[in-house]
């Protein structure tokens, strides 16, 4: 952690830490709101790497608060009306989380990770061949590599501890989990959310190829959009001018760092394996890249 712009863990004496994540780390402000800090840890294949990604943390608050404003009108999120000055007005402690920390609305975080899958790539394409389905969805028959999907697909999984997998479940199970109306709910506002989201970016330059979301529930169990939100670490995002069916396309994600870890001697279990400096330069330059395409801003 000896590089100067990365933050790879937050330290807020005012404020009582609450949990450290794969990224983020959580704080208690009072009963109503916590503070979101997310840092520029890196994981991949569900492991905590110990190099972080300089300006990684930046970048996906910056590009999440864009999605969070733009798809405000689809459905509620969990950013509150609070400022940072508001919760830390020590400027030191503040300066060290500037522009990557969030205060958000205490919620209840949903047991699912929402997965839309809009193109054939990754797990579900090893799955497709081996099975002609995706997480148990049949799919027509002859489809390649990369190639866009008919229609999005809802593929759930359950949510892991820090440095295990994540499952793949079915829809039923999601309606064991929390029930026939809020399972229901998820799926078709993750489905809604993804579509406009592909549409826009595409737009942009930038294929979504697919995207996990996260979903919380207030007292009155209304549905939020919480965490983060069509990033690139929450997304495989493509440049649209260099996709092409049959290959895995280049990436603004860390696809990159996981194609680099598959070529080293790694079982997928942490510790993870120290990444050079080269590979974390470029796979900070190309978050950068899906910033300034995306919001038209760095």
């Amino acid at each position: 952690m000896t590089n100067p712009v990365a933050l790879y863990e937050s330290s807020l004496s005012s404020l009582k830490l609450l949990a450290r994540g794969k990224v983020r780390d959580i704080y208690d402000i009072n009963d109503k709101f916590m503070l979101i800090v997310a840092t520029d840890r890196l994981s991949a294949f569900d492991v905590i790497l110990p190099d972080p990604i300089p300006g990684k943390g930046r970048v996906l608050t910056h590009i999440s608060n864009f999605w969070f404003r733009k798809l405000g009108h689809l459905m509620p999120n969990h950013i509150s009306d609070l400022s940072l000055a508001d919760v830390l007005p020590d400027e030191v402690e503040r300066a060290q989380v500037e522009g990557r920390a969030v205060v958000v609305k205490k919620l209840k975080p949903l047991p699912v990770e929402a997965i839309v899958r809009g193109y054939l790539i990754g797990s579900g394409w090893k799955d497709y061949q081996s099975t002609g389905e995706v997480c148990g969805i049949k799919l027509p028959t002859g489809l390649q590599q990369a190639e866009q999907l008919p229609e999005p697909i809802y593929t759930p999984s359950t949510k892991a501890a820090v440095d295990q997998h994540d499952e793949n479940v079915d829809f039923q199970k999601t309606v064991d989990l929390m029930g026939q109306d809020l399972a229901e709910q998820v799926r078709d506002a993750s489905l809604t959310i993804y579509r406009e989201a592909a549409t826009f970016a595409k737009e942009r330059g930038i294929i979504i190829a697919d995207t996990k979301f996260e979903f919380g529930v207030d007292d009155a169990g209304i549905l939020y959009l919480i965490d983060e939100v069509l990033t690139p670490d929450s997304s495989r995002f493509w440049p649209a001018d260099e996709y092409q069916v049959g290959i895995s396309p280049p990436s603004f994600d860390k696809q990159y760092i996981r194609d680099y870890l598959e070529t080293l001697d790694w079982d997928k279990t942490a510790p993870g394996p120290s990444l050079p400096a080269e590979v974390t330069g470029f796979c900070a330059k190309k978050y950068a890249e899906a910033e300034i395409k995306l919001t038209e801003e760095s």
